[in-house]
């Protein structure tokens, strides 16, 4: 069946009267699935109600949040700690990540089987999690086993024993996981992102090294907790289905004695300000596609722009009903997804757009992203694009409240980001209050295309003379983060990109479909004073190319069939060497058709 359809499409371009049929027969079912492509009617919002928290301290300064919640007997419980792994030493990255696996491997009084055996037994939930801003230990159970729960997690986070036997095992562990991550393009996408815009700044840093890793110890794990694993510097956030006095009483037996101390405040670099557009290709040879990011500096997390630049990122790219997505995947069929994201953190943050695509159409993704950046910054977004985004970000908040995790994730964000006491109660008319001028003001001020920073992961190689129209200066850097050059450091690379010269005249090309048959089409490429037009030809017809580029040693063109009154869009993308064409046809929703050919005599 997925054969047949592309078989159908190719035909397209030659058999008129087969295509007729075929659409013909498809119409009904065609005309059927219209329903979406729009989405439902938002229901009318409804008004939901928290539970007011309950906040205290106890004498050491030890912050502590309830919310009971009686609907299910369960309890969950999160130690959050102002620190992170921006607060590594700089001769040990990774510190913080390794002492957040260590504390489950052993205390004083449990050995790390003794911990996994209890958390069995109690059908718990027991982890710790170390993030650029903070720390979080985490434990959840049953009701009825809640202060044994509470017990061993106070017992992990305070009194952890860091036994040489499991901080062996767990060095070894990490280092075999940096080996896989440098196999994740992904991974090689957000280190060199990291690099590039922060700099300095700690958030530079997004993973150890196997030097780090080495030089760790169980002395140095023990300086760091003495440091900064503090009751003054924590907040205690307790959801579910407990009696306050009961809890407050048990917490304040559990952590009471725990010692105060000076985390120190943190004075980190500012990030460096970027000023001109520049390519970062981390080089994966023989990658067969290509991982995008585009980024800018943005915002810390209490920045007053907060709002209108969510509003901002759900329309540009927060969904997949959003620009990105429905350019990108819908109508160009480059990847099966493109996202902008706003990530705001405690001192610096950045905003950024992403995709993972075909090889062959880095360079006309990187067209369309850039298209979609200008856009959002010079021309204000439509009333029913912000009425949707708006629906959107009110209407999934509530959701993710209704869970002891949401819930206590938003508390958590609160307490170490200092938002407003209100921030869960005033969410919704913050982002009702947001305004066309404000996306704008937003998109202008935070979205900088001509100031970028490009990271490609993929086959420098391939993708060389695509993705040089796009910035001035090009640094390549291999899957270890060594620098390799500038453009020349391909060898065999090619350098020459082609002119208008070269694709003028008519090519006789063959696309080819998944049985292998050849369907014979011409394109046809002609000057139009300072551009190009042209047309393809077939047995059913002509259409006119919309738009001939140029792109690196090729060219990208668009043209629109009309068959049974819809319109059907295809993106022609060719590379040119000396008289031979060879690419790829792309119809949106659909695999590309390949073909080849050559220059006409």
């Amino acid at each position: 069946m997925f054969e047949r359809k592309q078989l159908l499409l190719a035909a397209l371009l030659v058999c008129g009267a087969f295509m007729r049929s075929a659409f013909a027969q498809a119409g009904p079912m065609r005309q059927s699935e219209d329903f979406r492509r729009q989405p439902p009617q938002p229901l009318a919002p409804r008004p939901f109600n928290l539970p007011k928290p309950f906040e205290t301290s106890l004498a050491n300064g030890l912050q502590i949040v309830i919310v009971e919640d009686h609907r299910l007997p369960y309890v969950s419980y999160r130690l959050a700690l102002r620190t992170g792994s921006a607060h590594d030493p700089a001769d040990l990255p990774g510190l913080a990540n390794l002492l957040a696996t260590m504390l489950t491997e052993g205390t004083e009084k449990r050995t790390s089987r003794q911990i996994a055996e209890e958390v069995a037994r109690l059908g718990a939930e027991l982890s710790v999690v170390a993030n650029s801003d903070y720390t979080t230990v985490s434990a959840a159970g049953l009701s009825s086993y809640s202060d044994r729960v509470l017990d061993l997690m106070a017992d992990i986070a305070l009194h952890p024993a860091f036994p040489e036997n499991e901080l062996a095992l767990v060095k070894q562990n990490a280092k075999q996981a940096l080996i896989a991550q440098r196999a994740q393009p992904s991974f090689l996408a957000n280190e060199r992102l990291a690099r590039v815009l922060f700099g300095e700044h700690p958030y530079s840093v997004i993973s150890a090294t196997p030097q780090s890793i080495d030089a760790v110890t169980r002395e140095k794990l023990q300086q760091f907790h003495r440091a900064r694993f503090i009751p003054n510097n924590a907040v205690l956030i307790v959801v579910g289905d407990v009696r306050r006095e009961q809890v407050l009483k048990r917490i304040n037996e559990l952590f009471g004695s725990w010692a105060r101390g000076e985390a120190g405040a943190a004075n980190f670099p500012a990030p460096p300000v970027r000023r001109e557009r520049a390519i970062y290709l981390v080089d994966r040879p023989g990658s067969q596609q290509s991982n995008i990011v585009i980024a800018n500096l943005g915002i810390t997390r209490t920045s007053p722009d907060y709002f209108p630049l969510l509003v901002m990122n759900t329309i540009l790219g927060g969904n997949a009903s959003s620009r990105l997505f429905m350019n990108l995947r819908e109508r160009n069929g480059y990847t099966y997804g493109a996202y902008s994201n706003l990530d705001a953190r405690r001192t610096a943050g950045s905003f950024r757009a992403s995709a993972e695509v075909r090889t062959p159409v880095t360079g006309a993704s990187l067209k369309e992203f850039f298209y979609e950046l200008e856009r959002i910054r010079n021309e204000a977004v439509s009333d029913e694009e912000l009425k949707n985004a708006k629906t959107y970000l009110t209407g999934t908040f509530p959701i993710r409240l209704e869970t002891q995790d949401g819930l206590i994730d938003q508390l958590v964000q609160i307490k170490m980001y200092d938002l407003p006491a209100d921030y869960l109660q005033t969410y919704r008319e913050r982002v009702v209050a947001v305004t066309k001028e404000d996306v704008q003001r937003v998109a202008r001020q935070y979205v900088t295309p001509d100031k970028a920073a490009i990271i490609i992961v993929g086959d420098g190689k391939a993708i060389m003379e695509q993705i040089k129209p796009y910035a001035q200066t090009v640094e390549i850097y291999d899957s270890a983060g060594n620098l390799k050059g500038g453009a020349e450091a391909l060898v065999g690379a090619t350098t020459n990109a082609a002119s208008a010269t070269d694709i003028v005249g008519t090519w006789t090309i063959n696309v080819m479909t998944p049985a292998g048959q050849a369907l014979p089409v011409t394109l046809i490429i002609e000057r139009n004073g300072e551009g190009l037009s042209g047309k393809i030809s077939s047995q059913m017809g002509d259409a006119a190319l919309k738009s001939v580029k140029l792109n690196g040693n090729g060219f990208e063109a668009r043209s629109t069939f009309v068959l049974q009154g819809q319109e059907i869009e295809l993106t022609i993308n060719g590379r040119i060497e000396g008289d031979r064409l060879s690419g790829t046809i792309s119809i949106p929703s659909y695999p590309d058709l390949n073909f080849n050919g050559t220059r006409a005599k």
